[in-house]
């Protein structure tokens, strides 16, 4: 038995290889994880479990939940997509109480493993928490070093764990305390939810990164989750967005609003906006679907295409886009390609055959609506740029006359390090190629991008603070922070002034700098004042 594991455990290594090979090639972007917490409520697993399936698009690689059942927490997780984790129901049967967070993930490189799959959760002996992640850690790689050398036992690869190490550390006298301790000692993108015994926590990272939400059910009861989405699905009003250098603190008194720090700024990721959101999401008083819009408009004004038939969305994050360029022109909105949506997740050898065929398997071109039209293709953005060549050869291969790729944003040219698993410059096709390199490797008749300037007024943030309230890093390469244990990768750039970093903030950003929310009102006591005007929709 124990030969035949030893065996079996050699073969699904072998598959965790090759299907990280197959990631690089394939795949563009990847969002870290979604995660979703509640208190207070009887079928708290469950509602978690719906809020979750809402997120499944940011983290399809394994899933958890853990409920708190009178004081007590219980863990059940796993590799796979939401419903392959919690196919049996006895699953989710066994997460009994009134409190839960959940998480859905993405690997990144040489993390794959059940160890490494959220909420993670440590058996103190004197209490138990649990900890659900979104983000990546800028200073992961020093901090973990220095606590290993200090006798710290990591159970993952994964740097969420490092905040448990360093809250059960601190010498602060309470857990509130501990926890902000270690709250400003961790660097990077971070949206958490941690769970006790006793209470349910949320905190957001000083620069906001990550989108993160607070919403009310219509039993009163709290839901903090990464996308307004995920509390349409559950029947959950609209509360307000989390704030940079937040601490909020929901247990059986309610909702209580803390900072861990004074020293904040607001540099929402623009790629929320461009491609992780679903587009029925509202960030900081913005919708996706109509951002999306927006820039697909822009895109055709800064690049059109003289003598297109039709226009062809990539689905599915690209059909706003589409749809807002084809409306700007006049031109058909068709559907020229359509994708499977119920593909099974599928292990391929790297090899550009199959990896072709990976593409074929979800794509596939409508030969009827392309044949001799001239096309413009409209996707979100260009990565590695294979999945666009193949896209375009079967467009042609389907009859199209010729295939003009537009993308909606700004050619990608240096890495991500605030949650996006894309971390060398080496990936990036934007990075190393001119246009018409570009052009030619992805087989297009013409490409296009939309400029900075033009996404940034096509999300139109209602944002009057100190720069454009976004982040556009890996587009102009003005980083709104220090990148910390990643510096070296860009020294080349930095000496060659492609890339600056601004300095940790100094100053505090009120959330009456953005338009949208300046009838959110958070008094002294910690409590949330909302006036009678409608806050996104929600009275």
């Amino acid at each position: 038995m124990a030969i035949r594991g030893l065996e079996q455990q050699k073969i699904d290594e072998k598959l965790a290889r090759q299907t990280e090979k197959t990631r690089v090639n394939v795949r563009s972007l990847n969002e870290e994880c979604g995660i979703f917490g509640v208190w207070g409520r009887q079928d708290a697993a469950q509602l978690t479990y719906y809020g979750l399936h809402a997120l499944q698009h940011r983290g399809q690689e394994g899933a958890g939940i853990v409920s708190n059942n009178n004081g007590h927490l219980w863990q059940e997780r796993g590799l796979g997509l939401l419903s392959d984790v919690f196919r049996d129901p006895e699953r989710i049967r066994a997460l009994v109480g009134t409190s839960a967070i959940g998480h859905v993930r993405y690997a990144t490189a040489g993390s794959h493993g059940v160890e490494n799959i959220q909420p993670l959760m440590v058996n103190f002996h004197d209490m138990q928490i649990s900890l659900a992640h979104n983000g990546n850690l800028t200073n992961a790689m020093s901090l973990r070093k220095d606590l290993e050398e200090e006798g710290a036992i990591f159970q993952s690869s994964s740097d969420s764990e490092i905040l448990l190490h360093l809250i059960r550390r601190s010498k602060a006298a309470t857990f509130v305390g501990k926890l902000k301790e270690a709250l400003n000692i961790v660097r990077g993108g971070f949206a958490y939810l941690l769970l006790t015994p006793h209470g349910m926590y949320a905190a957001l990272d000083p620069h906001a990164f990550r989108p993160f939400v607070v919403g009310q059910m219509p039993e009163g009861n709290y839901i903090v989750t990464s996308e307004t989405a995920a509390l349409d699905v559950v029947g959950a009003r609209f509360v307000r967005d989390v704030q940079p250098g937040e601490l909020l603190a929901i247990d059986d008194n309610g909702l209580t609003i803390d900072t861990f720090t004074k020293n904040t700024s607001l540099n929402i990721d623009s790629m929320e906006y461009i491609y992780f959101a679903r587009p029925d999401s509202t960030i900081y008083g913005v919708n996706v679907h109509k951002a999306r819009k927006r820039m697909g408009a822009a895109l055709s004004k800064e690049q059109p295409v003289p003598g297109a038939d039709i226009v062809v969305g990539v689905p599915n994050s690209s059909l706003s886009a589409a749809a807002g360029f084809a409306e700007a022109t006049g031109l058909p909105n068709e559907l020229g390609l359509v994708k499977n949506q119920y593909i099974a997740r599928t292990f391929i050898e790297p090899t550009q055959d199959k990896r072709e065929r990976a593409v074929r398997m979800k794509l596939s071109a409508v030969k009827d609506v392309v044949r001799g039209k001239n096309v413009v293709l409209v996707d979100d953005s260009i990565v590695r740029g294979t999945t666009s060549m193949f896209i375009v050869r079967m467009l042609k291969e389907a009859g199209a006359k010729s295939v003009h790729v537009r993308i909606a944003s700004p050619v990608f040219k240096f890495p991500s390090f605030y949650g996006i698993d894309m971390q060398t410059t080496e990936e990036l096709m934007g990075a190393t190629n001119s246009l018409d390199e570009m052009r030619d490797k992805i087989e297009a008749d013409s490409i296009g991008f939309l400029s900075v300037d033009s996404l940034v007024e096509a999300i139109d943030l209602p944002y009057d603070g100190e720069g454009t309230g976004l982040t556009t890093a890996y587009f102009d390469g003005h980083y709104p922070s220090p990148i910390y244990d990643y510096a070296a990768s860009l020294d080349q750039f930095v000496a060659s002034n492609r890339v600056g970093f601004s300095p940790e903030p100094t100053t505090t950003y009120h959330p009456r700098q953005v338009a949208s929310l300046r009838n959110e009102e958070i008094l002294d006591d910690g409590t949330i004042h909302l006036d009678s005007q409608t806050i996104q929709g929600v009275e």
